[in-house]
């Protein structure tokens, strides 16, 4: 018996190393590029089921104003009448960038968009599920020159105060 045991025990081990060393990190990214540029062509092309199926059912998505802190039942909802008059977004990617866990589970990436907001930046975190890769979190964000920060910052001050005031009257800023 302790025989059987060391030997499906060996087993075992080298049946999990096998996995993990047949993960091709190229095969891979190139799965992860279909995913992402399939979620922004479904955007672009308004195609509401096809673009919230490449994320997760507790997905996040941030957008560029201070308020976008999308949960994924609320992103739906505020997404929903833009896919319905068929006006997204539309977002062309001009480059990316993909790195991976320890076990090849979790992938991030960055990316520089050609948008209706000239350039952005998308950021991302992507899970490996049992449908493959989805994403789980994305952050978007307006590239802005560091020249015109300073005119930026002024342009927003107004809005910024009222806003971090809402928070302060509305939160007990999560604890920390």
């Amino acid at each position: 018996m302790q025989r059987f045991i060391l030997l499906l025990t060996v087993f075992l081990v080298n049946s999990c190393q096998t996995v993990k060393s047949s993960f091709n990190q190229h095969e891979e990214k190139t799965k992860i590029n279909s995913v992402l540029n399939l979620w922004h062509k479904a955007a672009a092309t308004t195609n509401f089921d096809a673009y919230f199926s490449k994320m997760t059912s507790d997905a996040i998505f941030i957008g560029t104003d201070a308020s976008e802190n999308w949960d994924m039942a609320s992103f739906k909802r505020f997404s929903k009448p833009y896919f319905d008059k068929g006006k997204a977004w539309s977002f062309t990617p001009l480059e990316r960038h993909m790195f991976f866990n320890g076990d090849n589970t979790i992938a991030w990436f960055d990316e520089l968009l050609d948008t209706q907001m000239e350039l952005c930046r998308g950021s991302g975190v992507l899970e490996l599920t049992n449908q493959g890769w989805k994403i789980k979190h994305y952050v978007l964000s307006i590239a802005i020159p560091n020249e015109n920060v300073k005119q930026v910052v002024k342009d927003k001050k107004k809005n910024d105060i009222l806003f971090k005031e809402s928070i302060n009257k509305n939160s007990d800023l999560m604890g920390f």
